[in-house]
């Protein structure tokens, strides 16, 4: 039986970001720390997906065959560190597009919940290093999580801009974040207990 569902953000919480976009499965760089959280909660009951923001597509810095590709290196280097990802969602609009499936709104949260056959997103996690992935956590009903790496330490400063910022767990990564709800910690168990 699954412990629930985490749902990740790729960019900066999986892998190395850049503000010149990831643009080929060579520049894809996995965070070693990332690929063993994968692996631990999975190992633990977890269902883990994906669900990132991919402008490069629309901006034309790459193709969706370019795409599939980063995301097999994806798949075989969590799946070499023991790990697995159940669904990689992936949105190709721009910033400036008016589209459901691009973070922060929740389109691609919910379209992940149907794939997992849930009614809704209140036991699941979303993990994300940006403001806009905490703010489409909490429109799709998810518990949320930032971790400091990627954008995170400065996503830091911006959290009073959310609906909720008192409930987001911080952790330094994500295995941080994984070695404290594999722990049992109180506070991740129970955000809206936390002093």
């Amino acid at each position: 039986m699954t412990q629930g569902l985490i749902i990740l953000d790729r960019d900066g919480v999986i892998n190395e970001d850049s503000i010149a976009f990831i643009r080929s499965p060579e520049q894809w760089i996995a965070f070693p720390q990332a690929l063993e959280a994968i692996a631990r909660l999975h190992q633990a009951g977890w269902q883990l997906a994906v669900a990132t923001n991919q402008s490069g597509i629309a901006r034309g810095y790459f193709d969706e065959p370019t795409l599939d590709a980063m995301h097999d290196r994806m798949h075989r280097e969590v799946e070499a560190a023991g790990g697995r990802i159940d669904h990689v969602v992936w949105s190709p609009h721009g910033p400036d597009d008016d589209s459901e499936m691009r973070k922060p709104r929740p389109g691609m949260l919910l379209k992940i919940r149907d794939l997992c056959g849930l009614k809704n997103l209140d036991n699941a996690w979303m993990v994300g290093d940006s403001l806009r992935d905490l703010q489409a956590g909490q429109s799709a009903g998810c518990r949320t999580a930032l971790v400091l790496t990627g954008k995170g330490r400065i996503t830091r400063g911006d959290l009073d801009q959310l609906e909720r910022p008192d409930e987001v767990i911080i952790a330094d990564s994500l295995l941080e974040f994984a070695n404290r709800l594999l722990a049992a910690e109180p506070a991740l168990l129970f955000p809206s207990d936390r002093a």
